[in-house]
């Protein structure tokens, strides 16, 4: 041993990361043995090879660096990853849930370190400020069991930020005590610098980010400027006089539309995070804590349990009070509890500005015994958090997976399949049919590029072959599996409805006709001879911008379109579609048909902001063209011939689409119906005609049978065997 101290710390910057980088390694897979979070792992792992264990690393710039932006990571990760319509219908649930874990702790705290402890006044407010907020640092356990918009879990990360807010207020306030300009003017220019933070990253953050998707579609462009985003308001956050964390997470919530939750940005976010910056805070956080201070005496020791447990108390009691008050599972009063309880580097970050208080000459608001106790109980929530939380999570997947509706999702035939030919439009379509698929069923996508088979197409092979391959890296990105092909064919239409039946898809995704100097017809006639030839839901796309800067998806809907058999199908792609964007959908048709699509929606997608409006006849179709804007998608649902919500009407779709929508962003969706095609199945009417005549013959044998036994002669005779 006395042979490597020679070496150790070690400074060389390629040892160091070297080092960290085996710990992110081989943490998890120790931890995953002994059956402990691994997050624990990587809190024990600084603690050991930190400047107070065995002193092979100095705690230097790169993990105060690094450390600061995993934790900025992991409050950004939080905002990103809220439902905001559900903290919207829930707001009064945030506030009483963030007043209780706030305030709770904060009085049990001061009331026991003034009367156990016996601390000052001010000491005992700033150690009772220090229990009342708290570090998400349990969240990356949510994102492994994929429980980010579960409900009690957006709870605690809401609530997380309003006591955090009001710690660091009540912080500022004490602060401002020692200072000689810490009356009123203090608090109006605080709260003038609050205000003009918030509504200038409201107004200016959103045009900003749609203004930069809109003309650069670079992945790293893409996410450096969403980085630059929160790092600009975390910078800006700390300058008004709040901890650079509440900043990361308001950049959240405001670019949480932006970027969809299955989008290749989201899951290089998330990636970079989980992989370098988060586990270096984690790491980083262990290195400050001092395991030999507790062999110093019982004093440490006492103040450790003392401020552990009360604190920790107060967390619990104001979880499950809450759970209680909302009627919430047991399990989500573990969660809310498992969340709302660790303590870390906004711990340590109070405990510094205590220090920097001289109450005397010589004398500081903090002392040693109060400094080791802090960091003594962060190692003890951790540990305590990532327990709660880990159990807590099980118990909920184990619950989800019993739903009923998850096991019907099991039995859903969902297999997309997406044709492309256009390297401009196919990576929109990609990523339209991610937004659309049900993420439950884990299943990939299909791409197919049909070539025509002519003199060109061993180039054309060659260059779909490439196109597919981008595709197959978009995918992957999302953590999607996708089948290619590539398939010679003579007839386009005919080529992708064998595939369609080889790969066994439910539903296609194709861009619109939009080369008029090969047809003149609007669909293409190889679009037109599909739809006639299959029966399947056929979804056709164009997009003038890119598509998480819609703001409102506007819908028409033809009369009776509720009767139709995919009805169900394509309601729910578009739901799916609206909550993966967050943007409002507002629903065009008769009364009959908005009933049952409200309906529909309440069940099954309540968080959907959805409208609706009555269009009393589909020749009204060319007015709405006056409501869609720039960024709109307006999506038709159309029919095919001689199915029960056709319609006259609709042969002059193609015309009315041209001549008032052609620069909008533009959806049309052919519905499914009966049977696979119309060679070998009956169409709907024909079913509903033979349907009538078999109500109409039972009817009549009925109204016969009831007739007094005279008029026998007008009863239907039964033929004879």
């Amino acid at each position: 041993m006395t042979f490597f101290s020679a070496y150790l710390p070690i400074a060389d910057a390629t040892m160091i990361f070297f080092v960290v980088l085996l710990i992110v390694l081989f943490a998890p897979i120790i931890m995953s043995k002994l059956r402990i979070p691994h997050i624990i792992g990587m809190v024990l792992a600084g603690v050991m090879i930190g400047p107070d264990g065995f002193g092979v690393l100095e705690r230097d710039d790169s993990f105060e660096i690094f450390g600061r932006v995993g934790l900025f990571y992991i409050m950004f990760l939080a905002g990103l990853e809220m439902d905001l319509e559900s903290v919207k219908k829930n707001s009064r649930q945030f506030v009483v849930f963030g007043l209780l874990t706030c305030f709770v702790p904060l009085v049990l705290t001061y009331i026991m370190s003034v009367t156990v402890l016996h601390y000052s006044g001010k000491a005992s407010f700033l150690l009772g400020c220090i229990m009342a907020s708290n570090t998400l640092i349990a969240y990356p356990i949510i994102g492994r069991y994929g429980l980010q918009r579960n409900g009690s879990v957006m709870l605690s990360v809401g609530s997380s930020m309003i006591s955090l807010f009001l710690a660091l207020v009540m912080l500022a306030g004490l602060s401002g005590t020692f200072s000689e300009d810490s009356g009123v003017l203090f608090w109006l220019l605080f709260v003038l610098k609050f205000a003009l933070f918030c509504v200038g990253s409201i107004l200016v953050i959103p045009r900003l980010t749609r203004y930069f998707l809109r003309r650069y579609s670079d992945a790293v462009m893409q996410y450096i400027f969403v980085m630059a985003v929160m790092f600009l308001s975390a910078a800006l956050s700390a300058l008004i006089g709040l901890e650079g964390i509440f900043g990361a997470f308001f950049s959240g919530l405001i670019l949480n539309r932006y970027i969809p939750h299955v989008s290749p940005l989201m899951n290089r976010i998330e990636f970079i995070g989980n992989a370098l910056f988060i586990p270096y805070f984690l790491i980083g956080v262990g290195m400050l804590i001092n395991l030999r201070s507790l062999a110093r005496g019982t004093d440490v020791l006492w103040i450790v349990f003392l401020i552990a447990f009360i604190g920790t108390f107060g967390k619990a009691l104001a979880a499950y009070l809450s759970s209680l008050l909302f009627r919430l599972p047991k399990a989500e009063g573990h969660m809310m509890f498992g969340l709302t309880s660790a303590h870390a580097a906004g711990a340590i970050a109070m405990v510094m500005v205590g220090m920097g208080l001289e109450t005397a000459p010589g004398r500081y608001l903090v002392d040693d015994q109060m400094l080791n106790g802090v960091v003594m109980m962060i190692l003890v929530t951790c540990i305590i958090s990532t327990l709660m939380t880990e159990k807590a999570a099980k118990q909920l997947v184990f619950r989800e997976k019993a739903r009923p509706e998850v096991q019907e999702a099991a039995g859903d035939d969902e297999k997309i399949l997406v044709c492309v030919k256009y390297p401009d439009i196919a990576p929109n379509l990609v990523e339209l049919a991610l937004l659309m698929r049900n993420e439950r069923l884990r299943r990939g996508l299909v791409a197919l590029n049909v070539v025509y088979d002519g003199q060109d197409s061993a180039s054309l092979q060659e260059h779909g072959q490439r196109l597919l391959e981008r595709l197959q890296q978009q995918a992957s990105a999302s953590e999607v599996m996708m089948q290619t092909q590539v398939r010679l064919a003579t007839n386009i239409a005919n080529g992708i409805k064998h595939a369609f039946r080889e790969f066994g898809c439910s539903e296609i995704v194709m861009g619109m006709h939009v080369h008029t100097e090969v047809t003149p017809k609007f669909w293409g006639e190889f679009i037109q001879s599909l739809y006639n030839g299959l029966n399947r839901q056929i979804v056709l796309a164009r997009f003038e911008q890119p598509l998480a800067t819609l703001r409102l998806i506007q819908v028409a809907v033809p009369s009776r379109a509720e009767f139709e058999p995919g009805f169900h199908r394509w309601l729910e792609r578009l739901c799916r579609f609206a909550e993966q964007l967050d943007c409002r959908i507002l629903f065009h048709g008769r009364s009959e048909s908005l009933v049952f699509i409200n309906e529909y929606i309440n069940q099954q997608h309540p968080s959907v902001r959805s409208e609706y409006a009555a269009m009393g006849h589909w020749n009204e179709l060319p007015q709405l063209a006056q409501g869609i804007g720039r960024d709109h998608l307006f999506v038709v649902v159309t029919a095919r011939k001689g199915t029960i919500s056709y319609k006259n009407a609709l042969d002059r779709l193609p015309d009315e689409l041209t001549k008032y929508f052609s620069g909008a962003n533009l959806m049309i969706i052919f519905p499914d119906q009966y049977g696979n095609s119309k060679e070998d199945a009956m169409s709907f009417t024909e079913a509903q005609h033979h349907e009538e005549d078999s109500i109409y013959d039972t009817l009549l044998q009925w109204f016969h049978r009831s007739r007094p036994r005279h008029k026998e002669p007008y009863e239907k005779k039964e033929p004879q065997q």
